[in-house]
């Protein structure tokens, strides 16, 4: 049984950091991609940063630029998020996504809310 399960939101101050998880099971995890999305509400889901299956990262949302950082631990299958000197406008539900070819699979997101 494939499973995403995002762990790690809450409720911060700005300025604050957090640091998200996101644990895998029922698949080959290394040699998936991973990527964390973000849905604020009433916006569209947008990406956030990638991580390839060969370790590389991309930061693709210029709001995280600079304050978020993806990493991946394939020994224990898990994709991290560390968000530092969150913004109001980072508020939003974050998920984790798993995708290698024609295969994609989503967790069920995790909550970030950040106060001003």
């Amino acid at each position: 049984q494939v499973q995403l399960v995002e762990s790690g939101g809450g409720l911060v101050q700005s300025g604050g950091s957090l640091r998200l998880s996101c644990a895998a099971s029922g698949f080959t995890f290394s040699i998936y991609a991973m990527t964390w999305y973000r849905q604020a509400p009433g916006k569209e889901r947008e990406l956030v940063a990638a991580s390839t299956s060969v370790g590389g990262s991309t930061n693709d949302a210029a709001s995280g630029k600079g304050r978020f950082t993806i990493s991946r631990d394939n020994a224990r299958k898990t994709v991290y998020l560390q968000m530092n000197s969150l913004k109001p406008e980072d508020t939003a539900v974050y998920y984790c996504n798993a995708q290698w070819q024609h295969s994609e699979y989503w967790g069920q997101g995790t909550q970030v809310t950040v106060s001003s």
